[in-house]
């Protein structure tokens, strides 16, 4: 019984080095496309359309939402001291170093991250990454090289209008609903945010993107072997699972640990 559980643990181990190091490459292989050009300018203005602009509306209600329920909590949490009039700081503070960056990447992986693991999982599952391969185009220039690229560049834009829009959020909770001064509102956050906040958000927007794409197109590529058992519907379902909450937990880690590095 003992013998059977270490060789159990063994082999859990083996198998989890044998994931890790092929997402290493997988990454490593992708970042060497990307900083290889020429790029397929079509394929990224297509997945910028589908990453980043059909998930504003999303953005901007979960930015506007955020917003409010920030200010409310934080009017009555900052009452009880006397301090109401740094609400605004609060607000921006909050908005711009934590919670756009983070909840922005949690919409991305449920609307757009989990769609793309699915569609590059279809993909592997009907032979098309091995037709392309027969035809001599390489899968990654192809399908992910423009995904990887329209994230970066999408993440970022969608993080600045989710810290806007939940700005104004707390501006309408905060200044029209409790009565705190637009003045001391605005002049608060004016006062306490400065670039290297607004720096922190983009870096982590950018770094999310990153983490958010390489996990589902990996998903999806290699639906084949992580799933070996269940090659088919049920495996794209699986690893499509799979993909959003491992996406959520590592963006979730990687956020303390930007923040513990660039805070100090």
């Amino acid at each position: 019984m003992i013998r059977r559980s270490i060789e159990k643990t063994g082999q859990k181990f083996i198998e989890f080095s044998q994931i890790v190091g092929m997402m290493g490459i997988f990454l490593y292989q992708c970042l060497l496309q990307i900083l290889t050009p020429p790029y397929k300018l079509s394929a990224v203005i297509k997945q910028v359309h589908f990453i980043g602009f059909r998930s504003i509306i999303i953005i901007t209600f979960t930015g506007l939402f955020t917003g409010m329920v920030l200010a409310l909590q934080g009017y009555h949490n900052l009452k009880d001291f006397g301090s109401t009039d740094i609400l605004g700081s609060a607000v921006g503070l909050g908005l711009i170093q934590e919670l756009g960056p983070v909840l922005t990447a949690l919409m991305v992986i449920g609307r757009a991250g989990s769609a793309i693991c699915a569609e590059i999982g279809i993909m592997r599952h009907s032979e098309q990454i091995d037709a392309l391969e027969c035809m001599g185009i390489d899968p990654y220039r192809f399908l992910i090289v423009p995904k990887f690229i329209a994230a970066m560049i999408s993440l970022p834009i969608l993080t600045f209008i989710f810290d806007v829009v939940g700005i104004f959020g707390g501006y309408v909770v905060g200044v029209l609903l409790m009565g705190v001064s637009e003045g001391s509102y605005f002049q608060g956050m004016y006062d306490s945010v400065d670039w290297a906040d607004v720096q922190l958000g983009l870096v982590k927007s950018f770094i999310f993107a990153i983490l958010i794409i390489w996990i589902a197109t990996f998903k999806g590529y290699f639906l084949h072997i992580l799933k070996a058992g269940n090659f088919g519907a049920e495996g794209v379902s699986r690893v499509t699972t799979d993909t959003v909450v491992l996406s959520s937990v590592v963006v979730l880690a990687s956020d303390y640990l930007i923040g513990s590095v660039m805070l100090n």
